[in-house]
């Protein structure tokens, strides 16, 4: 449910929904309780929910504080995790250019293939929330039986060929990382103590007691405006690549690697050729 709130609509919308929302339910419900207990706007428990107020505030802020810095650092972690993966990439295609123009054109087409692949069928299954490694398993192959198939002969050769292996390696290796970003979410446990605590702080907040209306409806409003956007900050985090607040698959077009989307359509056609079976 929350993928599909994140791709269908846009985050504008949502903080509306979740912003507005949580502070109209909280001023209607002080409202009303001010209408069946007159004694509220007295305000004769207040040194009572006062303490419970702020003690509860405190802890509450610092678990919202807490999930959100995660969720914020994991969603660095995974455009890190991209970056890398696509740099990894664009140098394997810079070393291909030191190997002979046979195993230069496979490698060429197999990394052609696989930034392809990632970015229109693997990208569209982790929004979705189902990662596959097969979308890209067949051309990751073909690129590691193009170097193993390959003996280099000059000095040259062979420190190009250490360095595309390597980076292969490296992009093997990025790329069972950030799938297993795409699979991930909070916890079901720090999910409900996140949105299950503002069902418990916003109401508290009816309780305390103030004898003008538009003071206290303001001092409502104010903390269920605050809980709705740090919610939302949640919602919105906990997936880093769904919705419009996410990680962008922008760095498999760039640089070294945007010679493959100006002639992808040949590539393409040329990999096929390479990897079919006579």
């Amino acid at each position: 449910m929350s993928l599909w709130l994140l791709n269908h609509f846009s985050t504008f919308t949502l903080a509306v929904v979740a912003v507005g929302g949580t502070v109209l339910v909280a001023v209607a419900g002080s409202v009303l309780l001010r209408r069946r207990y007159p004694s509220v706007a007295r305000g004769e428990h207040n040194d009572m929910v006062g303490v419970t107020l702020g003690m509860f505030g405190a802890i509450y802020g610092i678990i919202l504080a807490f999930v959100i810095v995660t969720l914020w650092t994991q969603m660095e972690d995974t455009q890190t995790i991209v970056a890398s993966e696509a740099t990894d990439a664009a140098l394997i295609a810079r070393d291909a250019a030191a190997f002979p123009a046979p195993v230069h054109a496979r490698l060429d087409a197999s990394l052609s293939g696989y930034v392809h692949a990632v970015v229109e069928d693997q990208w569209p299954r982790m929004r979705a929330g189902h990662p596959s490694y097969g979308a890209t398993e067949s051309h990751l192959r073909a690129a590691f039986e193009a170097l193993q198939t390959f003996d280099p002969k000059s000095g040259r050769e062979e420190v190009f060929y250490e360095e595309a292996v390597s980076h292969l390696n490296d992009v093997a290796s990025q790329r069972r990382a950030r799938l297993t970003m795409a699979g991930q979410e909070l916890p079901p446990l720090l999910q409900a103590l996140a949105f299950g605590g503002a069902l418990v702080l916003v109401p508290l907040t009816f309780l305390y007691g103030m004898r003008k209306l538009r003071v206290q409806l303001l001092f409502v409003a104010s903390v269920a405006g605050l809980v709705g956007f740090s919610l939302l900050l949640v919602f919105v985090l906990d997936r880093p690549f769904a919705g419009e607040l996410s990680v962008s698959p922008a760095p498999y077009r760039e640089g070294a690697l945007a010679q493959y989307w100006t002639r992808g359509s040949d590539t393409k056609m040329e990999w096929t050729m390479q990897v079919s079976p006579p």
